[in-house]
């Protein structure tokens, strides 16, 4: 009778015992104690808990994993970033010619045209005429921008510009090949600046201290 009282009193102990075990294995197959799924973070965090419960990790090298920041923050920023770093890795940078704030004045440029000018369209004869206006600062950034896209895409892709200085802008007319014209009507003003890589490649030889336009 008592090896009876004494075998019944070990069976909750040994199933104590069981419990950790049982825990571990259910956590690794992604599972609660009941069998049911758990959601993907109490897994995680479940396995996180045991790896650094038994040593495997510490506090320390839980960190160690966290993605380095990338981005700078601004975008002009990293535009000339971008062209620093080229230039340094480069050995034949001639850096009595670099002028590295010429493109930042260049970057101003294409902030005011981007984000403060005010921009008209009609159409014309197989294309578009774009009114583009500002006051002060964004005025001569509307006239360098335009008169510079003009002068480097003029027929490229059969596409033709005319950039004309106004008192408070610029009149930026562009025609295009018959089936190019809802293209156009879509890209506006804005859109049809943007066209054609050649601005990256502009950057740098601003930034060289070349006049990329004459």
């Amino acid at each position: 009778m008592r090896l009876l009282a004494f075998a019944l009193l070990l069976l909750p102990m040994a199933a104590l015992a069981q419990q950790p075990e049982q825990q571990h294995q259910h956590s690794m197959r992604g599972e609660s104690m009941s069998g049911k799924p758990m959601p993907m973070g109490q897994t995680q965090m479940m396995n996180h808990m045991q790896m650094m419960h038994s040593g495997s990790i510490n506090e320390t090298d839980a960190h160690k994993g966290t993605r380095a920041p990338t981005e700078p923050g601004q975008s002009a920023f990293a535009a000339i970033q971008e062209i620093v770093q080229i230039l340094e890795d480069d050995p034949q940078t001639d850096w009595s010619k670099v002028n590295i704030e010429a493109l930042r004045q260049h970057l101003i440029d294409m902030n005011n045209v981007t984000l403060a000018a005010h921009v008209s369209n009609e159409a014309i004869d197989g294309g578009m005429k774009f009114v583009v206006t500002g006051n002060g600062a964004v005025r001569d950034s509307i006239r360098r921008m335009t008169s510079a896209h003009a002068a480097t895409m003029d027929g490229v892709g059969g596409w033709h510009f005319v950039a004309k200085d106004t008192d408070e802008g610029s009149i930026f007319e562009v025609r295009v090949p018959p089936q190019d014209m809802d293209k156009l009507k879509a890209l506006g003003f804005i859109g049809t600046m943007t066209r054609g890589m050649h601005h990256q490649q502009h950057h740098l030889m601003v930034a060289k201290g070349e006049h990329p336009h004459g």
